[in-house]
């Protein structure tokens, strides 16, 4: 096999992001299989048509399961809302496709485990899944794992992570799927606190273990959307109930002794897209700040107290990850790059035969640090996260 022919399910805001990683991943890296924008899906067939014209895919389809018959199709992308990612990528996997399939993985631990397991089972039979926690993708993010796993911090002591947008910070912003909890499972929690605690675990290569967290809903009634678009949207006359999380906030320790703090939040007035992490460890510190997703700041603790001070990386050197396929240095790149390595990495571990991460068991982990922060603000008490 030279091409793996791509099935897309949603073609929205993380549909259109992803179409844009198809096209743009074979013509900046050499890809061992070459991949091919067969088919787009969605139930609206006029919708559908003009998506697939301007995103660029050859073919269209009105029912998901029809991709799982096409010869044509080796892989299929979920960028659906939450309620469908379990029994979408579940059929996929058993009729042998490959998935990838967006975060987080599931709107329960319940199908989240199910995904696991199917996954787990596709995975003896050669065929691969991945889940798109794609911030992991960031140069400057995969340049910060690396410095933690070289021994550059020491000893991690404190985890910081905020994820802050405002896009519902106007109590007249109508309703969408993501305020659904039918839909979305959950609302900030596991929208963009999904991202921050799968990011923490990756820079440190250490998981959570242990959450005490606190839920709140500020704005709980809003206007029924008379159109909606990305996460921008009409209001009609109408209103309807917010059935999900403004905001979440936790407190977590890390299996080797870590102390975390978390915030995410889309009430954060005047922040659009603040992801903001700090890492201090025994030998040294490191922030990071996704609108200035070009850039890590490290301290080293070895050096001199009379010159010591947090040292401005601008990450966008050839000997950074990814950054060879792009543009000479301080060139920058922007929020799209982060899906085409996606992709980039996918495509390489399905054409090696290898088990490309993260996985739908790291999926699974991120689900189970979810549902203990809902169920430790719902009884208000700390609840450990099973292994």
């Amino acid at each position: 096999m030279t091409n793996l022919g791509i099935g897309l399910v949603g073609y929205a805001f993380m549909g259109a992001a992803h179409s844009q990683a198809w096209r743009s991943a074979p013509r900046f890296f050499d890809l061992p299989l070459q991949p091919d924008m067969t088919v787009l899906c969605g139930r609206n067939a006029e919708a559908l048509q003009a998506a697939a014209t301007k995103l660029g895919w050859s073919q269209t389809e009105t029912d998901w399961r029809k991709l799982l018959t096409r010869d044509d199709v080796q892989l299929i992308d979920v960028c659906t809302p939450g309620d469908s990612h379990a029994e979408i990528a579940i059929a996929a996997l058993q009729a042998g496709k490959h998935v990838l399939c967006e975060k987080p993985l599931a709107n329960t631990v319940a199908e989240a485990e199910q995904m696991a397991a199917a996954a787990a089972e596709a995975a003896a039979n050669g065929i691969r899944s991945m889940v798109g926690f794609t911030y992991r993708r960031v140069p400057a993010i995969g340049l910060a794992r690396k410095l933690v796993a070289e021994g550059k911090l020491g000893t991690i002591r404190h985890v910081r992570a905020q994820y802050l947008q405002d896009w519902i910070a106007d109590p007249e912003a109508p309703l969408s799927w993501r305020l659904d909890k039918e839909k979305a499972g959950s609302g900030a929690l596991g929208d963009i606190g999904a991202h921050i605690v799968d990011l923490t675990q990756y820079i440190t290569g250490d998981l959570i273990t242990e959450v005490s967290g606190q839920l709140e809903t500020f704005v709980k009634e809003r206007p029924v959307a008379a159109a909606h678009s990305g996460l921008s949207g009409e209001a009609g006359t109408e209103r309807g109930p917010v059935t999900v999380d403004d905001a979440a906030i936790f407190l977590a320790r890390f299996k080797e002794g870590a102390l975390g703090v978390f915030e995410a939040t889309r009430f954060a007035t005047g922040r659009k897209n603040a992801i903001r992490l700090e890492i201090n460890g025994s030998k040294g510190s490191l922030a990071f700040d996704f609108e200035d997703l070009n850039e890590l700041h490290f301290y080293d603790a070895t050096e001199p107290a009379e010159t010591a001070g947090f040292r401005r990386i601008l990450v966008t050197e050839p000997v950074h990850p990814y950054v060879a396929a792009w543009w000479p240095p301080g060139h920058l790149l922007g929020y799209e790059h982060g899906f085409t390595h996606q992709v980039v990495d996918l495509i390489t571990a399905i054409a090696e035969g290898a088990d490309p991460a993260p996985s739908f068991a790291d999926g699974l982990q991120v689900q189970r640090v979810l549902a203990a922060v809902e169920d430790s603000s719902a009884s208000r008490q700390w609840q450990e996260i099973p292994s």
